[in-house]
Protein backbone atom coordinates (compact mmCIF):
# COMPACT_ATOMS: atom_id res chain seq x y z
CA UNK A 1 0.00 0.00 0.00
CA UNK A 2 1.48 3.36 -0.60
CA UNK A 3 1.90 5.78 1.75
CA UNK A 4 -0.86 8.09 2.56
CA UNK A 5 -1.12 11.91 3.24
CA UNK A 6 -1.24 13.21 6.66
CA UNK A 7 -4.21 13.77 6.92
CA UNK A 8 -5.17 10.27 5.67
CA UNK A 9 -3.19 8.87 8.91
CA UNK A 10 -5.35 8.56 11.66
CA UNK A 11 -2.25 8.64 13.85
CA UNK A 12 -0.54 11.46 12.03
CA UNK A 13 -0.16 13.56 15.10
CA UNK A 14 1.27 11.20 17.30
CA UNK A 15 4.89 10.68 18.07
CA UNK A 16 5.68 7.34 20.24
CA UNK A 17 9.12 6.62 21.86
CA UNK A 18 9.22 2.76 21.86
CA UNK A 19 12.02 1.83 24.25
CA UNK A 20 10.54 -1.95 23.78
CA UNK A 21 12.02 -5.36 22.80
CA UNK A 22 11.17 -8.65 21.68
CA UNK A 23 7.12 -8.80 21.03
CA UNK A 24 4.39 -7.31 23.39
CA UNK A 25 5.75 -3.91 23.06
CA UNK A 26 6.92 -3.82 19.57
CA UNK A 27 3.71 -5.57 18.26
CA UNK A 28 1.84 -2.54 19.99
CA UNK A 29 4.42 0.11 18.55
CA UNK A 30 3.85 -1.40 14.97
CA UNK A 31 -0.02 -1.18 15.41
CA UNK A 32 0.31 2.32 16.26
CA UNK A 33 3.06 3.23 13.07
CA UNK A 34 0.43 1.35 10.62
CA UNK A 35 -2.18 3.73 11.68
CA UNK A 36 0.47 6.50 10.86
CA UNK A 37 2.20 7.39 14.17
CA UNK A 38 5.92 8.60 14.19
CA UNK A 39 7.42 5.64 16.14
CA UNK A 40 10.72 6.11 17.29
CA UNK A 41 12.52 2.39 18.29
CA UNK A 42 15.32 2.87 20.56
CA UNK A 43 17.84 0.37 20.81
CA UNK A 44 20.89 -0.83 22.71
CA UNK A 45 23.91 0.32 20.30
CA UNK A 46 25.78 -2.63 18.60
CA UNK A 47 23.26 -5.04 19.55
CA UNK A 48 19.43 -3.76 18.95
CA UNK A 49 16.81 -5.25 19.76
CA UNK A 50 17.03 -9.30 20.78
CA UNK A 51 14.62 -10.71 17.99
CA UNK A 52 17.01 -9.20 15.50
CA UNK A 53 19.19 -11.61 15.88
CA UNK A 54 16.59 -14.66 16.30
CA UNK A 55 17.13 -16.56 13.20
CA UNK A 56 17.80 -18.21 10.90
CA UNK A 57 15.60 -17.60 8.42
CA UNK A 58 16.92 -14.29 8.07
CA UNK A 59 16.00 -11.51 5.44
CA UNK A 60 18.06 -12.59 1.83
CA UNK A 61 19.65 -9.70 -0.82
CA UNK A 62 19.08 -9.48 -4.13
CA UNK A 63 21.75 -12.13 -4.93
CA UNK A 64 20.22 -14.49 -2.30
CA UNK A 65 22.55 -14.05 0.62
CA UNK A 66 21.40 -13.47 4.43
CA UNK A 67 21.42 -10.22 5.30
CA UNK A 68 21.37 -9.27 9.52
CA UNK A 69 17.66 -8.91 9.82
CA UNK A 70 16.30 -11.91 11.29
CA UNK A 71 12.66 -12.77 10.21
CA UNK A 72 11.10 -12.54 13.46
CA UNK A 73 12.52 -8.95 13.64
CA UNK A 74 10.68 -7.99 10.52
CA UNK A 75 7.51 -8.95 11.49
CA UNK A 76 7.00 -6.71 14.82
CA UNK A 77 8.84 -3.95 13.21
CA UNK A 78 8.06 -1.61 10.08
CA UNK A 79 6.84 1.70 9.68
CA UNK A 80 9.54 2.49 12.79
CA UNK A 81 12.54 4.89 12.93
CA UNK A 82 15.51 3.46 14.45
CA UNK A 83 17.69 5.17 17.25
CA UNK A 84 20.70 3.59 18.79
CA UNK A 85 20.88 4.71 22.77
CA UNK A 86 22.50 3.83 25.64
CA UNK A 87 20.10 4.35 28.16
CA UNK A 88 21.85 3.81 31.32
CA UNK A 89 24.40 6.17 30.61
CA UNK A 90 23.47 10.30 31.75
CA UNK A 91 23.68 11.32 28.59
CA UNK A 92 21.55 8.79 27.09
CA UNK A 93 19.25 9.63 29.75
CA UNK A 94 18.81 13.53 28.71
CA UNK A 95 18.46 12.02 25.25
CA UNK A 96 15.54 9.92 26.31
CA UNK A 97 14.05 12.95 28.33
CA UNK A 98 14.06 15.31 25.67
CA UNK A 99 12.94 12.82 22.90
CA UNK A 100 10.02 12.39 25.76
CA UNK A 101 9.15 15.79 26.09
CA UNK A 102 8.45 15.92 22.01
CA UNK A 103 6.19 12.72 22.27
CA UNK A 104 2.81 11.51 23.12
CA UNK A 105 3.37 8.30 24.36
CA UNK A 106 6.33 5.95 25.93
CA UNK A 107 6.28 2.47 25.71
CA UNK A 108 8.48 0.76 27.43
CA UNK A 109 8.97 -3.32 28.66
CA UNK A 110 11.65 -3.10 31.19
CA UNK A 111 11.53 -5.14 34.97
CA UNK A 112 9.79 -3.34 37.08
CA UNK A 113 11.43 -0.45 39.09
CA UNK A 114 14.10 -0.91 36.27
CA UNK A 115 13.71 2.65 34.77
CA UNK A 116 13.34 4.52 37.84
CA UNK A 117 17.35 4.41 39.03
CA UNK A 118 17.59 6.38 35.33
CA UNK A 119 15.28 8.81 35.91
CA UNK A 120 13.15 7.27 33.18
CA UNK A 121 10.12 5.94 35.23
CA UNK A 122 6.81 7.19 34.79
CA UNK A 123 6.78 9.76 37.93
CA UNK A 124 9.72 11.43 36.25
CA UNK A 125 8.81 11.75 33.01
CA UNK A 126 5.51 13.00 33.73
CA UNK A 127 7.27 15.94 36.14
CA UNK A 128 8.82 16.92 32.06
CA UNK A 129 5.97 15.85 30.33
CA UNK A 130 2.28 16.49 32.18
CA UNK A 131 -0.06 14.78 29.30
CA UNK A 132 2.35 12.24 28.69
CA UNK A 133 0.84 8.57 28.00
CA UNK A 134 2.92 6.31 29.24
CA UNK A 135 2.39 2.42 28.94
CA UNK A 136 4.53 -0.71 30.76
CA UNK A 137 4.38 -4.07 29.59
CA UNK A 138 5.75 -6.73 31.99
CA UNK A 139 5.22 -10.06 32.72
CA UNK A 140 2.91 -10.23 35.93
CA UNK A 141 2.22 -6.48 36.47
CA UNK A 142 3.43 -3.47 38.49
CA UNK A 143 2.97 -4.97 41.72
CA UNK A 144 1.32 -8.43 43.42
CA UNK A 145 3.76 -11.18 44.75
CA UNK A 146 4.94 -11.91 41.25
CA UNK A 147 6.18 -8.58 40.35
CA UNK A 148 9.62 -9.05 40.05
CA UNK A 149 9.51 -11.85 37.97
CA UNK A 150 10.74 -12.17 34.41
CA UNK A 151 7.28 -13.21 32.28
CA UNK A 152 8.42 -15.57 29.10
CA UNK A 153 5.01 -16.43 27.21
CA UNK A 154 5.39 -19.44 27.30
CA UNK A 155 5.58 -19.87 30.72
CA UNK A 156 2.36 -17.42 31.00
CA UNK A 157 0.37 -19.29 28.68
CA UNK A 158 0.98 -22.36 31.16
CA UNK A 159 0.19 -20.67 34.63
CA UNK A 160 -2.88 -18.52 32.80
CA UNK A 161 -4.87 -21.52 31.64
CA UNK A 162 -4.63 -21.21 28.38
CA UNK A 163 -2.79 -24.68 28.08
CA UNK A 164 -5.14 -26.74 30.57
CA UNK A 165 -7.75 -26.17 27.95
CA UNK A 166 -5.89 -26.67 24.64
CA UNK A 167 -4.22 -30.06 23.36
CA UNK A 168 -5.60 -33.16 22.63
CA UNK A 169 -7.42 -34.99 25.21
CA UNK A 170 -5.42 -36.58 28.14
CA UNK A 171 -7.10 -39.99 27.21
CA UNK A 172 -6.09 -40.48 23.47
CA UNK A 173 -2.97 -40.51 22.24
CA UNK A 174 -0.49 -37.13 22.10
CA UNK A 175 -2.60 -36.20 24.95
CA UNK A 176 -1.79 -33.07 27.22
CA UNK A 177 -1.16 -29.78 27.55
CA UNK A 178 -0.09 -27.69 24.41
CA UNK A 179 0.40 -24.14 23.67
CA UNK A 180 0.02 -21.92 20.98
CA UNK A 181 1.81 -21.98 17.45
CA UNK A 182 2.74 -18.22 18.30
CA UNK A 183 3.32 -16.34 21.53
CA UNK A 184 -0.30 -15.40 21.66
CA UNK A 185 0.09 -13.77 25.26
CA UNK A 186 2.59 -11.38 24.08
CA UNK A 187 0.54 -10.72 20.70
CA UNK A 188 -2.76 -10.21 22.75
CA UNK A 189 -0.87 -8.31 25.41
CA UNK A 190 0.32 -6.04 22.36
CA UNK A 191 -3.41 -5.74 21.06
CA UNK A 192 -4.86 -4.87 24.59
CA UNK A 193 -1.46 -2.30 25.03
CA UNK A 194 -2.54 -0.87 21.38
CA UNK A 195 -6.37 -0.07 22.59
CA UNK A 196 -5.25 1.08 26.43
CA UNK A 197 -2.95 3.47 24.61
CA UNK A 198 -5.84 4.55 22.17
CA UNK A 199 -8.10 4.98 24.97
CA UNK A 200 -5.41 7.30 26.87
CA UNK A 201 -4.56 9.26 24.46
CA UNK A 202 -8.64 10.00 23.82
CA UNK A 203 -8.68 11.04 27.21
CA UNK A 204 -6.13 13.22 27.06
CA UNK A 205 -7.74 15.28 24.32
CA UNK A 206 -10.64 15.74 26.13
CA UNK A 207 -9.03 16.68 29.19
CA UNK A 208 -5.36 17.61 28.52
CA UNK A 209 -4.82 14.95 31.63
CA UNK A 210 -1.93 11.88 30.74
CA UNK A 211 -2.10 8.45 32.56
CA UNK A 212 0.10 5.13 33.27
CA UNK A 213 -1.19 1.82 31.67
CA UNK A 214 0.20 -1.25 33.69
CA UNK A 215 -0.13 -4.33 31.63
CA UNK A 216 0.69 -7.72 32.49
CA UNK A 217 1.05 -10.61 30.25
CA UNK A 218 -0.64 -13.10 33.22
CA UNK A 219 -3.50 -10.56 33.32
CA UNK A 220 -4.21 -10.75 29.56
CA UNK A 221 -3.71 -14.54 29.21
CA UNK A 222 -6.23 -15.13 32.49
CA UNK A 223 -9.01 -12.38 30.23
CA UNK A 224 -8.65 -13.67 27.10
CA UNK A 225 -9.78 -17.40 28.31
CA UNK A 226 -13.60 -15.45 27.73
CA UNK A 227 -16.25 -17.90 27.82
CA UNK A 228 -14.15 -20.62 29.51
CA UNK A 229 -13.52 -18.26 32.50
CA UNK A 230 -17.26 -17.73 33.01
CA UNK A 231 -17.77 -21.56 32.03
CA UNK A 232 -15.81 -22.20 35.16
CA UNK A 233 -17.05 -19.34 37.10
CA UNK A 234 -20.59 -20.10 36.80
CA UNK A 235 -19.93 -23.70 37.14
CA UNK A 236 -16.97 -24.44 39.93
CA UNK A 237 -16.18 -27.25 36.93
CA UNK A 238 -12.75 -26.38 35.72
CA UNK A 239 -12.65 -27.38 31.65
CA UNK A 240 -10.73 -29.94 30.19
CA UNK A 241 -9.05 -30.30 26.88
CA UNK A 242 -10.97 -31.36 23.83
CA UNK A 243 -8.23 -31.16 21.59
CA UNK A 244 -9.72 -30.19 18.16
CA UNK A 245 -13.15 -31.84 18.83
CA UNK A 246 -16.27 -30.04 20.69
CA UNK A 247 -17.44 -30.73 24.04
CA UNK A 248 -20.94 -30.08 23.54
CA UNK A 249 -21.26 -30.50 19.16
CA UNK A 250 -20.35 -33.76 17.45
CA UNK A 251 -19.21 -33.69 14.82
CA UNK A 252 -17.42 -30.42 15.60
CA UNK A 253 -13.81 -31.32 14.93
CA UNK A 254 -10.65 -31.65 12.19
CA UNK A 255 -10.99 -35.24 10.40
CA UNK A 256 -8.15 -36.85 8.15
CA UNK A 257 -8.42 -36.71 4.36
CA UNK A 258 -6.46 -38.87 0.97
CA UNK A 259 -4.40 -35.91 1.36
CA UNK A 260 -4.83 -33.60 4.59
CA UNK A 261 -7.31 -32.53 7.01
CA UNK A 262 -10.75 -30.44 7.05
CA UNK A 263 -12.29 -29.03 9.60
CA UNK A 264 -16.14 -30.11 9.82
CA UNK A 265 -18.44 -27.59 12.05
CA UNK A 266 -21.58 -29.29 12.16
CA UNK A 267 -23.90 -27.36 14.33
CA UNK A 268 -27.46 -29.03 13.91
CA UNK A 269 -29.02 -32.15 13.00
CA UNK A 270 -29.68 -31.50 9.59
CA UNK A 271 -26.26 -30.23 8.87
CA UNK A 272 -25.32 -34.16 10.29
CA UNK A 273 -27.78 -35.59 7.98
CA UNK A 274 -26.29 -33.83 4.82
CA UNK A 275 -22.93 -34.50 5.70
CA UNK A 276 -22.85 -38.00 5.91
CA UNK A 277 -25.40 -38.20 2.91
CA UNK A 278 -22.57 -36.60 1.29
CA UNK A 279 -20.15 -39.26 2.52
CA UNK A 280 -22.16 -42.09 1.23
CA UNK A 281 -23.17 -43.13 4.62
CA UNK A 282 -27.39 -41.57 5.12
CA UNK A 283 -27.95 -45.00 7.40
CA UNK A 284 -25.75 -42.64 9.66
CA UNK A 285 -28.64 -40.16 10.28
CA UNK A 286 -31.14 -42.34 11.07
CA UNK A 287 -29.17 -44.61 14.00
CA UNK A 288 -30.73 -43.95 16.72
CA UNK A 289 -27.53 -43.42 18.54
CA UNK A 290 -26.43 -40.72 15.91
CA UNK A 291 -29.48 -39.06 15.44
CA UNK A 292 -29.78 -35.79 17.65
CA UNK A 293 -26.89 -33.65 18.79
CA UNK A 294 -27.51 -35.34 22.65
CA UNK A 295 -26.67 -38.94 21.50
CA UNK A 296 -24.37 -37.77 18.86
CA UNK A 297 -21.98 -36.48 22.17
CA UNK A 298 -23.17 -39.39 24.08
CA UNK A 299 -21.76 -41.86 21.59
CA UNK A 300 -18.66 -39.72 20.15
CA UNK A 301 -15.92 -42.66 20.71
CA UNK A 302 -17.80 -44.79 18.47
CA UNK A 303 -19.19 -42.02 16.23
CA UNK A 304 -16.09 -40.35 15.17
CA UNK A 305 -13.99 -43.26 14.27
CA UNK A 306 -16.55 -44.43 11.25
CA UNK A 307 -16.93 -40.63 10.52
CA UNK A 308 -12.69 -40.76 10.27
CA UNK A 309 -12.75 -43.96 8.26
CA UNK A 310 -15.28 -42.23 5.59
CA UNK A 311 -13.34 -39.00 5.53
CA UNK A 312 -10.20 -40.72 4.44
CA UNK A 313 -11.81 -41.39 1.50
CA UNK A 314 -11.50 -38.73 -0.43
CA UNK A 315 -8.91 -35.81 -0.77
CA UNK A 316 -9.81 -32.22 1.05
CA UNK A 317 -10.75 -30.69 -2.08
CA UNK A 318 -13.46 -33.37 -3.09
CA UNK A 319 -14.95 -32.83 0.66
CA UNK A 320 -14.38 -29.04 1.04
CA UNK A 321 -16.69 -29.05 -2.42
CA UNK A 322 -19.20 -31.30 -1.88
CA UNK A 323 -19.92 -30.02 1.72
CA UNK A 324 -20.22 -26.50 0.24
CA UNK A 325 -22.41 -27.93 -2.05
CA UNK A 326 -24.85 -29.52 0.59
CA UNK A 327 -24.40 -26.59 2.78
CA UNK A 328 -22.22 -28.47 5.40
CA UNK A 329 -20.05 -25.44 7.15
CA UNK A 330 -16.19 -27.09 6.62
CA UNK A 331 -13.14 -25.79 5.54
CA UNK A 332 -9.35 -26.59 5.11
CA UNK A 333 -6.44 -26.43 7.74
CA UNK A 334 -3.79 -24.79 4.96
CA UNK A 335 -0.36 -24.19 5.85
CA UNK A 336 1.17 -21.47 4.89
CA UNK A 337 2.01 -22.18 0.78
CA UNK A 338 -1.68 -22.64 0.84
CA UNK A 339 -2.45 -19.49 3.12
CA UNK A 340 -0.50 -16.97 0.28
CA UNK A 341 -2.14 -18.95 -2.46
CA UNK A 342 -5.72 -18.37 -1.03
CA UNK A 343 -7.85 -16.38 -3.38
CA UNK A 344 -9.23 -14.42 -0.71
CA UNK A 345 -6.10 -13.96 1.10
CA UNK A 346 -4.72 -12.56 -1.96
CA UNK A 347 -7.67 -10.54 -3.32
CA UNK A 348 -7.89 -8.96 0.83
CA UNK A 349 -4.25 -7.69 0.20
CA UNK A 350 -2.37 -9.17 3.17
CA UNK A 351 1.21 -10.06 1.61
CA UNK A 352 2.71 -6.54 1.13
CA UNK A 353 6.47 -5.97 -0.46
CA UNK A 354 8.63 -3.08 0.71
CA UNK A 355 11.45 -1.79 -0.33
CA UNK A 356 14.49 -2.44 1.93
CA UNK A 357 17.85 -0.97 2.26
CA UNK A 358 19.98 -4.32 2.02
CA UNK A 359 17.00 -6.87 1.19
CA UNK A 360 15.92 -5.68 -1.96
CA UNK A 361 12.31 -6.25 -1.05
CA UNK A 362 10.72 -7.10 2.57
CA UNK A 363 7.63 -9.62 2.10
CA UNK A 364 5.47 -8.35 5.12
CA UNK A 365 1.96 -9.11 6.43
CA UNK A 366 -0.08 -5.77 6.26
CA UNK A 367 -2.09 -4.91 8.85
CA UNK A 368 -5.45 -6.53 8.94
CA UNK A 369 -7.55 -3.20 9.82
CA UNK A 370 -9.38 -1.75 6.63
CA UNK A 371 -10.52 1.55 6.82
CA UNK A 372 -12.45 3.95 4.31
CA UNK A 373 -11.40 6.97 5.98
CA UNK A 374 -7.43 6.52 7.73
CA UNK A 375 -6.35 3.25 6.34
CA UNK A 376 -3.48 1.40 7.71
CA UNK A 377 -0.24 2.32 5.45
CA UNK A 378 3.06 0.00 5.52
CA UNK A 379 5.45 2.35 3.86
CA UNK A 380 8.65 1.96 6.00
CA UNK A 381 10.56 -1.35 6.09
CA UNK A 382 11.51 -2.93 9.41
CA UNK A 383 14.81 -0.25 9.75
CA UNK A 384 18.04 -1.55 10.17
CA UNK A 385 20.05 -0.41 13.38
CA UNK A 386 20.68 2.35 14.00
CA UNK A 387 19.44 3.72 10.51
CA UNK A 388 17.95 7.36 11.96
CA UNK A 389 20.01 8.13 14.83
CA UNK A 390 21.38 11.17 12.95
CA UNK A 391 18.20 11.82 11.28
CA UNK A 392 15.97 12.01 14.74
CA UNK A 393 19.04 13.61 17.11
CA UNK A 394 19.41 16.54 14.47
CA UNK A 395 16.15 17.03 13.44
CA UNK A 396 14.25 16.83 16.51
CA UNK A 397 16.59 17.83 18.81
CA UNK A 398 18.98 20.03 17.29
CA UNK A 399 22.28 18.36 18.42
CA UNK A 400 25.15 19.46 15.21
CA UNK A 401 26.40 16.37 13.62
CA UNK A 402 29.84 17.26 15.58
CA UNK A 403 27.96 16.61 19.01
CA UNK A 404 26.23 13.45 17.16
CA UNK A 405 29.93 12.06 16.62
CA UNK A 406 31.00 12.96 20.32
CA UNK A 407 28.32 10.80 21.35
CA UNK A 408 29.27 8.42 19.13
CA UNK A 409 32.73 7.86 20.42
CA UNK A 410 31.37 7.71 23.72
CA UNK A 411 29.30 4.85 22.66
CA UNK A 412 26.40 6.98 23.52
CA UNK A 413 24.91 6.65 20.61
Amino acid sequence: MADSPLNKKALGHIRVLDLTRVLAGPWCAQNLADLGADVIKVERPGAGDDTRHWGPPYLQDAQGRDTTEAAYYLAANRNKRSITLDIASPEGQEIVRALARQSDVVLENYKVGQLKKYGLDYASLKQEKPDLVYCSITGFGQDGPYAQRAGYDFIIQGMGGFMSITGERDDLPGGGPQKAGVAISDLMTGMYATIAVLAALAHRDRTGEGQYIDMALLDVQVAMLANMNTNYLASGQAPRRWGNAHPNIVPYQTFPTADGHIIVAVGNDGQYRRFVEAGGRPELATDERFATNPMRVRHRDILVPILSDMVKTRTKQEWIDALEAAGVPCGPINNLDEVFENPQVRARGLRVDIPHPTGGNVKLVGSPMKMSATPPACSLPPPLLGQHTDEVLHGMLGLTQAEIEALRDKKVV
